[in-house]
């Protein structure tokens, strides 16, 4: 045993062998430590770790990058050459490896892509499943979303409730129990006593009378208080006994939500001010919302706190003086001072808070001495002057301070004379050299100065062309100062000195700048446009400046003089007028309708002579007008001069020989009974002119009046072969016929005339009118319908749907014709008129003026809505209506033109003319 022993111990302190690794055997990977290798000693090699990982049935490890550096290659090819054909070799192989990876990554992606689609569509996410509701919750409405209830337990499942008892003391259960309980026998010692005696410590009665005295003197206090009297004071309330209920109304009683609002933005406000008390709007935001919630001496104590904290912000002194009472205002307002007496706002305040005038003039004063650059203090100084000498004087001295200020040189040139005033001016052109309103200052004193009374005819002349020199002069100047405003600018300028009544610098200013920054080819337009929109603002000196300095750049433009004459005649005089077309027909004398203008205010005038002279003048300048002709005619038969105005047609049937003026010639004799002589001068003009359709139209009437209705057949027959687009000849052969008792053949006259005039609603309306007539109503339906098809956007026709709707639909009707054709003036009359049935008298005027603004040669429209004024206007109403229509002179119309062209009304003006349509509507 002990060699035993002896010959363990010698094995264990035996060297290791070389290829010892510890635990290899039992399959730990060996390794070894400082100690074992010491400084120098190599851990196993490589070969021996393979060998001892084949014992144990492991594969050895080998290196990926052998195989790709060919200079350090091991193993089936180590050894080898690697050569230039093996390199192309490994390019190939590896390309032929990336084209096999990228035809299977495209299926494999495709393949991926489906696979992901069937899995979203089968597991979508939360996000997807509610996309639809998300982009719906962008139509909730406020109120909507403050409707929404509060969540409440979805649990399902019933919470305990944490139910505690408590033991109930006895002299609880005793009280209760004697609560309830009834006393049935007196007390032994007021027994003794000899009466009921109230036990007290003092041993003092009850005075029960004194009680009810005492509780009806403070009932007949309260009493007095509420009624106006108040006994205890002597002073009236102001209580209204009347109205006290109803004052109760305008109490604001306070929700327990905004009475939660306001503590947490107490606790909001209480943290700013706290974290950050240098903060001023803060400290104002806190005082505000406590005078919101009505705790008056809390707001004023923050806002206190907030003037020592903040004591340069002018706002938290201004908030605190709002909170106090006028004194204490005062008080607060001159610590203010104190720490920011350069604040012009300051000193306002303090100046309104008094209500003395020379109170308030030592503020202002006082605030003049620590501010003298504020022109506002200036200003409000000034106001409170009585005597415009106090004024003048605070204002030099103003000036004086603030030479920059263009306001005060201003104020104090209007209280000066018209001399003194010229040198205001001229030191402030000198002091401020970059000021427009005082270059414009000084055309408007120039302009007053001619104005005067005692003026001559020449000074003012002088000196209203010295407000063109001043007014040139300025802009010149400014723009040598670099001082560049634009057109607009100026245009604003003209406008605001028309304004003031000053026309004559406006007209200077439109002079010197209209012309700015415009090319030479946009002017015409740009001027026009820019007096169409002067003219709409109602600034009618601004546009009549504007045309005029356009017609003195183009004075041979007839639409200049055209729209010149225009706007004289919608906004100024007869003289006005006649003066525009004067220069107008000297500048353009080819322009007829200038001359007939000119005629026809001689005329309108009743300056027969003078108009006779202007047509003559006209004739020299147009020897071949055809208007001017008719208008000499129309002139000479209005006066009564039928043999002049036949004389005259004769004359022009051979100078002229126009189609117009041989129907005219038919039509003149026609008015005056010769309808021989009017038929040969048809046939005249006929064989001339046979493809006018009026002369057939003519004729074929003269017959129909003598009752051959054979010779006015064959007359609308032979027009109509000439002729077969005109609409009125089919409607006038159609309308003989019904006359004749032949309405079958009205019927197919007006089939024929709808083949060859397809889309003419007047052909569907004269249908429509046929079958009303012949009783046939069913059957004048049926073609309402067709034509409304052929012509959905036809007003006539969706006007006679909407009658022949029953009452209750007709409004949904007018819907859909103002759908259709939602400016057509028929439709919107027809609207009128629904409103007119149902007493909606406000509306109904709006869209009568509304269906004259769309249209106003509609003759019918107008005398529809003077037959409403008629009924529910006032006279003022009624005569306005009127004038309207005379300036807007109709000529259309299915009735108007029925009326106007009726031999029986020849020569009737207008006005009378919209009576006799108003009383024929029905």
């Amino acid at each position: 045993m002990a060699t035993n022993k002896t010959n363990k111990l010698a094995f264990l302190s035996m060297p290791a062998p070389a290829s010892y690794v510890a635990g290899l055997g039992r399959g730990a990977s060996g390794f070894t430590t400082r100690s074992d290798i010491g400084p120098a000693r190599e851990g196993p090699s490589a070969e021996v770790i393979a060998e001892a990982q084949a014992r144990r049935g492991e594969e050895p490890d080998y290196d990926p990058d052998q195989f790709q550096d060919p200079d350090n290659e091991y193993g089936l090819f180590a050894g080898t050459t690697y050569e230039a054909d093996d390199e192309e070799a490994d390019k190939i192989y590896e390309q032929v490896d990336q084209n096999m990876d990228a035809r299977r990554r495209i299926r494999r992606e495709v393949r991926e892509n489906l696979e992901l689609a069937k899995h979203r569509a089968e597991r979508p996410k939360i996000q997807q499943q509610f996309s639809d509701l998300k982009r719906g919750l962008s139509a909730v409405t406020d109120e909507e979303w403050e409707n929404i209830p509060e969540v409440g337990n979805l649990t399902r499942k019933k919470r305990k409730r944490d139910e505690r008892s408590f033991v109930v003391p006895d002299s609880v259960l005793v009280g209760d129990r004697s609560r309830g309980e009834y006393e049935n026998a007196l007390d032994a010692r007021q027994q003794e006593a000899g009466g009921f005696e109230t036990p007290a410590e003092n041993g003092t009665l009850t005075n029960f009378v004194e009680m009810g005295q005492a509780r009806d003197k403070i009932l007949s206090l309260k009493l007095d208080q509420v009624s106006g009297t108040s006994t205890a004071s002597g002073l009236a309330t102001s209580v209204d006994p009347k109205g006290y209920l109803t004052s109760l109304d305008s109490v604001i009683l306070k929700t327990d939500a905004e009475i939660g609002d306001i503590k947490r933005a107490r606790m909001l406000f209480d943290s700013l001010v706290k974290s950050n008390p240098k903060h001023s709007p803060g400290w104002i935001a806190a005082a505000r919302l406590e005078e919101h919630a009505g705790r008056m001496v809390a707001a004023r104590k923050l806002i206190n706190a907030g003037c020592e904290q903040c004591p340069k912000s002018e706002d938290v002194w201004l908030e605190a003086s709002r909170l106090h009472n006028n004194d204490d205002a005062k008080v607060i307002l001159a610590n203010a001072v104190q720490h920011v007496g350069q604040s012009v706002k300051i000193w306002l305040a303090a100046a309104d808070l008094e209500h003395d005038i020379k109170a308030k003039k030592r503020v202002l004063r006082k605030a003049l001495e620590h501010i003298p650059n504020s022109v506002r203090l200036w200003k409000e100084t000034v106001n409170l002057e009585s005597s415009a000498a106090d004024a003048r004087i605070i204002l030099q001295r103003a000036v004086e301070v603030i030479p920059l200020s263009v306001e005060l040189w201003l104020a104090l040139a209007r209280l000066e004379t018209p001399d003194k005033a010229q040198a205001v001016l001229n030191k402030a052109r000198k002091a401020v050299p970059t000021s427009h309103e005082i270059w414009i200052a000084a055309g408007r004193l120039m302009e007053q100065q001619a104005t005067l009374p005692e003026r001559s005819e020449e000074e003012r002349n002088k000196e209203l062309d010295a407000v063109d020199t001043i007014i040139e002069r300025g802009v010149r100047n400014l723009r040598q100062h670099q001082v560049l405003l634009t057109r607009e600018q100026w245009l604003k300028e003209a406008e605001k000195c028309e304004e003031d009544g000053s026309p004559r610098t406006c007209e200077a200013i439109i002079k010197a700048t209209v012309a700015m920054d415009v090319e030479e080819e946009d002017r015409l337009d740009t001027w026009t446009g820019d007096a169409e929109a002067a003219e709409s603002r109602g600034r009618i000196g601004t546009a009549r400046a504007i045309l005029a300095y356009a017609l003195r750049v183009f004075p041979d433009k007839r639409s200049l003089w055209r729209r010149a004459a225009d706007l004289e005649r919608t906004h100024g005089t007869r003289d006005s007028l006649v003066a525009i077309l004067e220069r107008a027909v000297h500048h353009v004398p080819q322009a007829e309708v200038l001359w007939l203008m000119w005629a026809k205010e001689k005329w309108l005038a009743r300056d027969v002579p003078a108009a006779r002279e202007v047509l003559e003048k006209a004739f020299v300048a147009n020897p071949e007008s055809e208007q001017i002709w008719l208008a000499a005619v129309k002139l000479e038969a209005e006066n009564g001069e039928l043999g002049v105005a036949r004389e005259l047609l004769v004359r022009a049937r051979t100078v002229a020989d126009t189609q117009r003026i041989w129907m005219k010639s038919a039509v003149f004799e026609r008015q005056q009974g010769k309808l021989s002589t009017a038929l040969e001068t048809l046939e005249i003009a006929l064989k001339k002119y046979p493809k006018f359709a009026k002369l057939y139209m003519i004729q074929g009437q003269i017959h129909q009046s003598q009752g051959k209705y054979a010779a006015a057949r064959a007359s609308f027959a032979a027009g109509i072969k000439q002729c077969p687009k005109d609409v009125t000849l089919w409607i006038l052969s159609s309308r003989l016929e019904e006359a004749d008792g032949k309405s079958i053949k009205a019927r197919a006259l007006l089939d024929k005339a709808r083949l060859a005039n397809p889309g003419s609603d007047l052909l569907w309306a004269e249908a429509i009118g046929v079958e009303e007539r012949s009783g046939g109503a069913a059957q004048a339906k049926t073609v309402l319908s067709r034509g409304l098809q052929e012509c959905p956007s036809s007003g006539l026709l969706w006007s006679m749907a909407i009658w022949q709707e029953p009452r209750p639909t007709r409004k949904s009707r007018s819907a859909d014709a103002l759908r259709k054709a939602a400016d057509d003036p028929l439709i919107i009359c027809t609207v009128a008129r629904l409103f007119w049935n149902e007493r909606k008298i406000e509306k109904a005027r709006q869209w009568f003026e509304r269906a004259v603004k769309i249209n106003p040669d509609l003759g019918d429209v107008w005398a529809w809505w003077l037959k409403f004024e008629r009924q529910h206007g006032t006279r003022e109403h009624q005569e306005e209506v009127i004038k309207r229509c005379v300036a807007a002179e109709p000529h259309h119309g299915q009735i108007w033109q029925a009326l106007a062209k009726d031999m029986e009304n020849t020569g009737k003006s207008t006005r009378d003319v919209l009576e006799l349509v108003a009383a024929e509507l029905k």
